[in-house]
């Protein structure tokens, strides 16, 4: 059965007609379900209370094997027919707001207002959605299917959530394909993941007054020429590879050499060779502005790095048959699907070599990261999207269809 063929049986089932008209009734419980969970605050390394209601709703829906691993990820299965194998479908619980963020969600008309809200809040309550729908229809699959909240997707995180699951779960040798629904949009498939590196480095020396001690040696002088030889490296648009100094601080007045800055940096690439020669580069310059500010004046500074983030690169191939099945699932709801690459929970298994992608949860959305994000929950408009990833992952999944 070809791709095409193989989404055409799964839309014209009664089991996924009936899945999808149940969402269709569903649809005001799934929006309580956002407003419900946005306004829990999750922010970086503190998304306890998130994870235990969400832990609590994937009981409250009769999955097997609940249950909550040590870096807080929670999860439940959906048993299939077959000998096991499992299939992953991910929603991140994590948001980058820090505590003390308003997450009050702000309704008008169709639109919800919220830091969080889109990214990725939406997608755990459209999980939820999908697997009440599948339950009221009584699907079946041949293969497992492994519902997941994970913690650590933003920023600092570094995926810990997900890098957890693929080291640590007891059934992880199982897993066959991997989703992370994230964020609204359904047509931009990310089959590629975009590799990271991130460092703090903190530039230290004697310090002194900016008059009396002037000629001594400066931190921020070094930190600066870092800065400046990072801002001339040359990277390629294909692979595409980024640079940048993203955080500065330091300093305790304006009349005082420092004793210590910092800096925060950001290297990414498609690629990973790409990534290991721009983090050398990244790393020589460091030790070439610290020696070139030691050589030009008194006293001694040296530089302390950290390693703050390593985001593997990974990539599904846009012919792999999980990335087919998705756009074939994506076309039929009328949307131009196409392929790109992101930064996401799907770098892991990307990168392990067992084929993910990041779908997206139905509807717009907007502002992401900001404390103006919304998302639309037009009805239409959000049940389109949840059809087409649904039918991706039964695709994957293999429901029975007859």
């Amino acid at each position: 059965m070809t791709t095409d063929e193989t989404i055409a049986a799964i839309r014209s089932a009664a089991g996924y007609r009936t899945a999808c008209d149940t969402m269709r009734a569903e649809h005001d419980r799934i929006v309580e379900d956002i407003i419900a969970l946005t306004e829990i605050p999750s922010p970086p390394f503190g998304e306890e209370k998130r994870a235990a209601a969400y832990l609590a709703m994937l009981k409250a829906h009769g999955l097997e094997e609940v249950g909550q691993d040590e870096v807080g990820n929670v999860f439940g299965l959906r048993r299939g027919f077959g000998n096991g194998d499992i299939v992953v479908v991910a929603a991140h619980l994590d948001t980058v707001f820090p505590a003390g963020t308003d997450v009050r969600v702000r309704r008008e008309g169709t639109r919800l207002y919220a830091p969080g809200v889109g990214d990725d809040t939406r997608s755990l309550a459209v999980n939820l959605g999908f697997l009440r729908a599948m339950d009221a229809a009584g699907i079946r699959t041949r293969h497992d299917i492994l519902f997941v909240g994970d913690v650590g997707e933003e920023g600092l995180g570094d995926l810990r959530g997900i890098r957890h699951l693929f080291a640590q779960h007891p059934k992880r040798e199982r897993i066959r394909a991997f989703f992370t629904v994230d964020s609204p949009e359904v047509d931009r498939i990310v089959t590629g993941g975009i590799g990271s590196r991130r460092y703090r480095v903190a530039f230290k020396g004697p310090g002194g007054h900016s008059f009396a001690a002037f000629g001594m040696v400066n931190p921020m002088y070094a930190m600066a020429e870092a800065a400046r030889t990072l801002a001339a490296i040359e990277v390629p648009r294909e692979p595409v590879t980024t640079h940048c100094v993203s955080v500065v601080g330091g300093g305790t007045s304006i009349n005082a050499i420092p004793e210590t800055v910092t800096m925060e940096v950001d290297l990414r690439s498609a690629s990973l060779e790409e990534l290991d020669k721009l983090d050398k580069a990244f790393l020589a310059g460091v030790d070439q502005a610290v020696a070139a500010e030691n050589a030009a004046r008194d006293g001694t500074i040296t530089a302390e790095l950290i390693r703050v983030g390593d985001r593997p690169a990974g990539h599904t191939p846009n012919g792999a048959p999980i990335a087919r099945l998705a756009a074939a699932a994506v076309a039929a709801e009328g949307y131009t699907p196409s392929f790109e690459w992101s930064s996401t929970d799907a770098n892991i298994p990307m990168s392990l070599g067992i084929p993910a992608l990041r779908i997206g949860s139905g509807g717009k959305g907007g502002r992401a990261h900001s404390l103006e994000e919304w998302i639309d929950v037009e009805i239409e408009g959000s049940l389109r999207g949840m059809r087409a990833s649904l039918a991706t992952i039964l695709a994957v999944a293999e429901m029975e269809t007859a």
